[in-house]
């Protein structure tokens, strides 16, 4: 594995310890949280404050490896085909572990998470059809702009389940899963749109095997 590939593996490290961090309150909420506040509706836990900022340093560190394995494939010289599959199934594993999390404590929509679990494996299954093909099929820009709105909700949601833990007001709970679910709408509309484009690259790539 090169260098790149090694920091893409960070994310499939970071990605099921996020969720054992994110979860631990809730199953265990004896030992790792406090009792909850008033009017907190019984549907989250509340009170894990030390969750929190290891939450976050999580979460960042997962996107900023993101960001990190591409400059250095480029700047090593080492873009490879492995690469190019290896980089958006750490992305999606990733996503799919925090949106999962957020679905659990009601913040972000059942329904819109399984149109993206949907909508994931099968561009998993299309990048299987365009090996047979012959070619890697890297991220597009449409799945990269997808990726983005993916982060974006991630944060809002991550945010809102922040206010929680910290015992902050409800208020401001409320607007950030609104918030969060506005841009998770965003992000699956923005999903289908590059599947569609993935799509239409698979049907325009002649089988080289022919």
């Amino acid at each position: 594995m090169t260098l790149a590939d090694k920091v893409t593996s960070a994310r499939l490290v970071l990605a099921p310890v996020f969720f054992i961090v994110y979860l631990l309150p809730r199953f265990f909420p004896s030992i790792f949280a406090m009792p909850p506040l008033p009017g907190a509706g019984g549907h989250l836990f509340i009170g894990a404050p030390w969750t929190v900022p290891v939450l976050w340093l999580l979460f960042l560190g997962s996107e900023i490896t993101d960001l990190l394995d591409g400059i250095i494939a480029r700047k090593r010289g080492e873009v490879s085909d492995f690469g190019k599959l290896y980089d958006p199934f750490a992305d999606t594993l990733t996503q799919l572990t925090y949106f999962f999390c957020f679905v659990i404590d009601e913040i972000l929509p059942p329904i819109l998470f399984l149109a993206v679990l949907y909508r994931e494996f099968s561009i998993l299954f299309i990048r299987n059809l365009m090996l047979k093909k012959g070619i890697a099929l890297g991220a597009r820009r449409g799945g990269k702009i997808k990726t983005v709105t993916y982060v974006l909700a991630g944060g809002l949601a991550l945010l809102a389940s922040s206010v929680v833990r910290l015992g902050m007001g409800w208020e401001f709970y409320h607007w950030l899963v609104m918030a969060a679910a506005g841009v998770f709408i965003l992000s699956v509309v923005m999903a289908i749109v590059s599947f569609f484009d993935y799509l239409s690259v698979y049907n325009r790539t002649p089988d080289k095997a022919k």
